[in-house]
């Protein structure tokens, strides 16, 4: 009979695509570890906003069958994606562009497998360097004409809302003549995404969002300061460490329902004193966005 014949072709084939499928796996996650490793040797400042979702669809973008490669059309597109990510993130163009570099080092150098290579900005192809600067600086210029109010990933809002929230607070203080600091402090909530690929990353930062909405639900400013971080501006009273436990317990609460998640480490949540002026704390603001 034929039946037999037809199923044990049948499960050659299907073993053959599950092979395929592992090895392609594998060789996604090597070039997103090397590339990795040479962006934060060369310079990238905060490991736990590296790893964005676009950064995974660069990877499936330049491995193809044959020599990995970054002049396909699809990578092409997938890089000005990534650009465009990283100024919304909050990356400069400087880190943008030397991060490409590295990627472009570690691709063309196929010996270095534990990317420590020497990227170099001046040797990556010009048109790459081109199309990824420009669709940093679409985004990067249309955050300057049109600064969003609420965070579309989280409902929270954003660091431009809490940068006016903390003018508010800073004139009530000046007129009153007393110190903010000494009222009001930013509880904030730092996750290191370093280790999780892909669309997990954004899972925890909507479930952290929530924790902070269901703590912090009397009125308190709450915002969403970058890719891993998110804050509550609150009263500094007798109940602010009790507090920040519940948080810390509703932050790990959620992210325990995934395991990849779950791996990821105890969310950092930490208590930030106000500085002397409204100009200082958009300074701190701006540092704990990629902290």
């Amino acid at each position: 009979m034929d039946l037999p014949v037809t199923g044990a072709l049948s499960g050659v084939t299907d073993s053959r695509e599950a092979r395929n499928r592992f090895d392609r796996d594998r060789t996604l996650r090597a070039l997103r570890a090397r590339w990795r490793t040479a962006s934060l040797a060369s310079g990238w400042r905060f490991p736990s906003d590296w790893g964005l979702p676009e950064v995974d669809a660069v990877c499936a973008a330049v491995v193809k069958p044959g020599t990995p490669t970054v002049s396909s059309e699809t990578a092409e597109r997938a890089l000005a994606g990534l650009g465009r990510a990283r100024a919304a993130a909050g990356a400069g163009l400087a880190e943008t562009l030397t991060d490409l570099a590295a990627l472009h080092a570690v691709l063309t150098d196929p010996d270095a497998v534990d990317g420590f290579v020497a990227p170099d900005v001046d040797a990556t192809p010009a048109r790459l360097l081109r199309l990824t600067a420009l669709a940093w600086a679409d985004v990067a210029t249309d955050q300057l004409v049109h600064t969003e109010v609420t965070d579309p990933l989280t409902g929270l809002p954003t660091a431009a809302y809490l940068r006016t929230r903390l003018a508010e607070v800073y004139r009530s203080a000046d007129r009153e003549r007393r110190s903010v600091s000494d009222e009001h402090v930013l509880l904030v909530v730092g996750l290191d995404f370093s280790v999780v690929d892909g669309w997990p990353r954004l899972t925890g930062m909507i479930l952290a969002a929530d924790a902070l909405r269901t703590v912090f639900d009397g009125g308190e400013s709450v915002a969403s300061l970058g890719p891993s971080v998110v804050a509550a501006l609150v009263p500094r009273d007798d109940g602010l460490a009790s507090r920040a436990v519940a948080l810390r317990r509703a932050v790990h609460e959620r992210l325990s329902v995934d395991a990849q998640l779950a791996e990821s480490g105890q969310p950092r949540i930490s208590v930030v004193r106000l500085p002397a002026t409204h100009e200082l704390a958009c300074d701190v603001l701006a540092g704990l966005s990629r902290a």
